[in-house]
């Protein structure tokens, strides 16, 4: 059985985001991909210690779990690139500025074959696992994309999303 560890989260709210020192953040409306090839080991190394060579052995991911907060979310909605549309070429590594590390990220060029979807009005009891990551070089594709957006069928005194990302380690047993 995998073993999971959650290790950061993240509120989205563009309201509350603008009250300096909440910690709270503002919808990301760019596709990316929330950690690279070079990131996710990383960050095995970053959070799980003495453990984290014998972890890495093995098959890994970063899931994260995404929900509303409050629903319906009608103003930037979560859109997931199906992973199987998604390019190599189309994932541009950039560095992600922490006080304590520096991270990094993929930021997702543009190409015509990319296939986006969404689940419009999602309920506070709705969730989506994002896979980050995945470290098997063989099967499902290793990264996926995601956005917030603006969707034109919103109404315009829609209330402003707020969300909740969990972000996960998924270890897996030898041999997975």
């Amino acid at each position: 059985m995998p073993r999971v560890v959650a290790f950061d989260h993240i509120v989205r709210n563009a309201a509350m985001a603008a009250n300096k020192g909440s910690g709270i953040k503002i919808p990301a409306k760019r596709p990316h991909n929330d950690y690279t090839a070079w990131s996710s080991p990383q960050r095995v190394r970053d959070l799980m210690g003495e453990e984290a060579e014998a972890l890495l052995q093995n098959r890994f991911a970063i899931i994260n779990l995404w929900r509303p907060i409050r629903g319906p979310v009608l103003e930037s909605p979560l859109a997931l690139c199906d992973a199987q549309s998604l390019e190599e070429e189309n994932l541009i590594a950039g560095d992600l500025k922490y006080p304590d590390r520096t991270g990094e990220t993929y930021s997702i060029t543009y190409n015509p074959n990319q296939r986006y979807y969404y689940f419009p009005k999602m309920q506070a009891d709705e969730a989506v696992l994002i896979r980050c990551f995945d470290s098997a070089l063989k099967g499902a594709h290793r990264f996926s994309a995601h956005t917030g957006f603006d969707d034109p069928t919103s109404p315009a005194d829609a209330p402003p999303r707020e969300s909740l990302e969990v972000r996960t380690l998924v270890f897996f047993p030898p041999g997975a």
